[in-house]
């Protein structure tokens, strides 16, 4: 029996050249475990969060800001490594948060909301930096978006976004493997509205300091001219035991995908990119990128 592809969903267009003008913001430590697998937990040695919050927020594209982090690394289908292509590279696979901003008359950003989310790759080197940012933009192609976005309608994350779930996978040599464990948006610690509540509250708060890998997110939104949207990553899943311990070679494929589980299994996903079938998902957030 001839299946069909699931009922098409309206997804939004994500135009790179409109995302120049956003700013980029990412999440750190928002799944339980992920830290440690990435070797990364050490970092935060002097960064205190209460219970399971998440350890802060670093900047990975600062339009307009003076230094690095003003370059685009944003793209949809490339992975371009550093210079020297040296650096060893490893897939985060993650949800971004397409998100309006607001801002007090003094320039602290008072309320984040979301309009869209998606696949996003925060793509990062795994070698020691003195901040975050360091290893997450060394120019063009460091970091992925999909192309098309679920749009959120209304004001609630969590009826938006809580039947949908991540996947990640890399094609190397013809052969698919699952990179990042299969995980639903809502086993991320801080999601919703709390997760809102908690990037204001460090947009507004967060300083960084000399000892640690944090720094003011917040006010560099200030400096580059208080962007009226920015692109929010939201924290990378688990690994499974391949992706744990991988790291980019030239030619691999990396692959991120949120899929609505209402309307598709994960057996169903893995099957149709391991076909080569991506059509047949319907409306799924899909993120290929090629390693140059």
């Amino acid at each position: 029996m001839t299946t069909s592809p699931p009922p098409p969903l309206t997804l939004r267009t994500v135009d790179l050249d409109e995302l120049r003008g956003w700013f980029g913001i990412g999440v750190a430590g928002n799944f339980a475990g992920h830290l440690e697998q990435a070797g990364e937990a050490g970092d935060f040695a002097n960064v205190a969060a209460a219970g399971d919050a998440p350890k802060g927020i670093f900047p990975f594209y600062a339009p307009g800001h003076d230094g690095f982090l003003a370059e685009f690394p944003l793209s949809h289908d490339e992975i371009a490594p550093p210079a020297g292509g040296e650096a060893p590279l490893q897939v985060e696979p993650e949800v971004a948060l397409a998100c309006e901003v607001a801002y007090a008359r003094d320039g602290t950003v008072t309320g984040l909301r979301p309009v869209a989310f998606g696949a996003f790759n925060d793509c990062s080197i795994r070698r020691p930096a003195p901040k975050l940012s360091h290893k997450k933009n060394w120019g063009a192609a460091s970091k992925g978006v999909a192309d098309r976005f679920f749009p959120v309608d209304g004001d609630d994350l969590h009826s938006a976004c809580g039947s949908h779930r991540l996947a990640s996978f890399l094609r190397r040599d013809g052969e698919l493997v699952a990179y990042g464990v299969d995980s639903p948006l809502t086993g991320y610690s801080y999601f919703g509205d709390r997760l809102l509540d908690w990037l204001v509250d460090r947009l507004a708060g967060q300083r960084g300091a000399a000892d640690d890998p944090l720094e003011p997110v917040g006010a560099y939104m200030d400096s580059c001219g208080r962007p009226r949207m920015a692109l929010v990553a939201i924290g990378a899943t688990r690994y499974t035991e391949f992706g744990e311990s991988d790291r980019l070679r030239p030619g691999d494929e990396t692959i991120v995908a949120v899929y609505d589980s209402t309307v598709l299994s994960p057996s169903a996903v893995e099957q149709s990119l391991a076909d080569g079938d991506a059509g047949a998902l319907g409306s799924v957030s899909l993120l290929i990128q090629r390693v140059g």
